[in-house]
């Protein structure tokens, strides 16, 4: 089918307490690794770019990438801009043909988040794309983003901000980070109870690489509807390549290379779907 926006599948997946995996691409291979997964699933799923990514691949080309596979697929599937740095970059995403959108203003204040938001917000209603957003500060790093410090959502903050901004979907922060965790992650995961209470959108949670299947599990269960994969993806794309030059250092052919790291891609991806609870979920 064509390419789907998340609207229905964060709807559906709010009313069903489960959550959509949403995974990170980087290539044509993991794009096809996502997408066979989530046909071997029965899983609604959305791929995402980030802006570095973008930078690699340009906008035009992922979403040609996506939408050719989307179109031979029978469950939906949804391009997502990822923690989209700017107001110009969302709108381009937009008219290249991403059917979602996040605007990435946790850097900034409270207010001139909002504004950044807001802005984002109007113009993407016209065309009828969903927009994510984030409050709170999730650490780790993503593209040139860091976070020295966790800063989690506050609940009444987040409450202000979705009614303000009208956004779609909201990514809080929990004490989750982005990339591989240094030590055992310590989650605030009653903040997702809190914060569901008072916030009517689906949530979203950040960094979920490198967390236990029990520690998204739980996430998922207090609220969150889109769970976002990226560093283990990665880290599974290149080891399969590394473990098969390892075996057979006589390999060239990088076909050979991208058949390894689509089925090594598409296994784990499998297995989050399972965790967030989205198999079997298409519709």
């Amino acid at each position: 089918m064509s390419l789907v926006t998340s609207e229905r599948m964060l709807l559906d997946a709010q009313k069903g307490s489960y959550a959509v995996g949403a995974f990170n691409v980087e290539n044509m291979e993991m794009v096809k690794a996502v997408i066979q997964a989530a046909e071997e699933m029965k899983a609604p799923v959305m791929l995402q770019t980030t802006p570095s990514t973008v930078k690699y691949g340009t906008l035009e080309t992922y979403f040609a990438l996506v939408a050719a596979e989307a179109k031979k697929a029978s469950v939906p599937v949804c391009l997502h801009l990822d923690h989209g740095n700017s107001f110009e970059l969302a709108v381009l995403a937009m008219k290249v043909g991403y059917t979602s959108v996040m605007i990435d203003g946790s850097h900034e204040d409270f207010e001139n988040n909002i504004a950044v938001t807001k802005k984002v917000v109007d113009v993407a209603k016209a065309v009828g794309i969903p927009v994510e957003a984030e409050l709170g500060k999730v650490g780790g790093k993503e593209d040139d983003l860091e976070a020295e410090a966790d800063t989690n959502t506050d609940p009444e903050e987040a409450r202000e901000f979705v009614e303000r901004t009208g956004v779609s979907s909201l990514a809080i922060a929990i004490g989750t980070a982005h990339g591989f965790y240094a030590g055992t992650p310590v989650l605030d995961k009653e903040r997702v109870s809190k914060v569901k209470e008072v916030v009517s959108v689906p949530l979203v949670l950040h960094g979920a690489s490198g967390l236990s299947d029990e520690d998204v599990r739980e996430c998922v269960q207090r609220g969150m509807c889109k769970v976002n994969f990226a560093t283990e993806l990665r880290v599974a794309y290149t080891d399969a390549g590394k473990k098969l030059i390892q075996e057979k250092p006589e390999t060239f052919d990088p076909k050979k290379l991208g058949v390894v790291g689509i089925e090594a891609v598409k296994e784990l991806v499998k297995g989050r779907m399972k965790v967030c609870g989205c198999d079997g979920k298409a519709y």
